[in-house]
Order: C-alpha cells, then structure tokens, then sequence
C-alpha cells in the first residue's frame, strides 16, 4: 500500500491517469462479474426447474401459468409467448406457412434471451485484452519519468535507480491484476452460457415440435 501511495504522490498526470483507468476497469469487471454470477446462476437453475414444470402441464395456457411462477429472470417464458402470439393478419408474416411463422417467432425470441445472459461478456473480454497494455504503458511511462527525474539530479547510482524503477513495474503487476480475473470470469461465463444456449436450443425445437404436431392433429 505506501508503494502505491508513493507511486500515486511521484506520479505525473499520465501515470495517474493511466493508475485511473486501470481502477475503472477493475471496478466494471468486477461489478459486471458478481452481477452476471447472479444472473446466470438464478437462470441456470430456473432453466432446469421450467422446463420440468413446463412439460408436466396438461396444455400450453397452464404450462404458462406454471412458468410464471419458477421462471425468475425469464429464460423461457418469452419462446412460450411467442409460441402463443397471433398473427397479423394482412402482413408479410401471414403469408408464410404455420410452420415458418413459428420457427422465426421461437428463433427471435431465442436471441433476445441469449442476448441477455451474454450481457456484459464484451465489457470482460475487453479488460482481459486492455489491461495488460494499458498497464505496461503505465510502466514504461513511469521508468520514462523516474529516468527524467534521475537525470535531472546528475545521479544516476543503483540505490537511485531501484526505487523509481521498481515502482514503475508496479503498473504491469496492477494490470495482470485486472485483467486476469476479467479473462477467468469470462470464460466460466461463456462455458456456463453456452449449456444455457443448448438446453434453449433443445427446448424450442421440443415446443416447436409439439406445436406442430398437434395442429396437424386438429
């Protein structure tokens, strides 16, 4: 902690901007990963609970109802929705087949929930891949200002050099340190999104399948 309030006191503008941007980014991703850990925790377990629910129903209305109670952060009651909206008459979308009509409904509705457990990936994959630089810029332009200033006492003596130097590497410690948990979060986040987006992808392709079917029937 004094290493980092001495950096902070000896520092120029730049440094302390660069020192800036690297707690902002700490901040976001830190943020964004207890948040999204929440999110995709309560879906994952709404996900697993729904669809057990859903398909216990007798009919799609109660399916519905039943949903409504278990599907907390909403991963599958926006494709029941759209499995049940009406259609327009008049339009584009009438003039295709049942079939269609159904298929684009679900695969719309897909991508907006898929949109919204991805949220935030980019912000983390986007630490990972800044911080390290931003944090070595802040290294060399700290070694830079620590050689300024040494050159401008005439000394330029091991005991000199060290402090200012080691000080400098503070930076690169501090953006490994931002990044790394940035890149960790990201990659659990995206293996645990994409068995969401499978077992989705499997629901939709059962409602649609069952759908169909028993409009064939009727």
């Amino acid at each position: 902690m004094d290493a980092i309030t001495q950096v902070w006191s000896e520092g120029d503008a730049v440094g302390r901007a660069v020192a800036l941007m690297l707690l902002l980014m700490s901040i976001g991703a830190w943020v964004v990963i207890f948040w999204k850990a929440w999110l995709i925790t309560r879906a994952r377990r709404d996900l697993r609970e729904g669809t057990a629910v859903f398909w216990r129903a007798p009919d799609l209305g109660s399916a519905q109802q039943a949903l409504q109670a278990v599907d907390r952060e909403g991963v599958l009651l926006p494709l029941v929705e759209a499995a049940r909206q009406s259609v327009t008459a008049g339009t584009l979308e009438a003039r295709a087949n049942t079939e269609a009509q159904l298929t684009r409904r679900l695969r719309d509705s897909l991508h907006g929930v898929l949109a919204r457990l991805q949220a935030g990936q980019v912000l983390l994959a986007s630490v990972g891949a800044v911080a390290p630089f931003v944090g070595l810029f802040g290294t060399v332009w700290g070694i830079y200002h620590a050689m300024i200033t040494i050159s401008s006492e005439g000394s330029a003596s091991l005991d000199k050099v060290a402090g200012p130097v080691g000080e400098a590497l503070i930076m690169t410690a501090a953006g490994l340190a931002v990044a790394i948990p940035a890149v960790l979060a990201y990659n659990v986040f995206g293996k645990f999104v994409s068995a969401c987006e499978a077992d989705l992808e499997g629901f939709a392709h059962d409602l649609r399948e069952t759908l169909l079917s028993d409009a064939s029937q009727g």
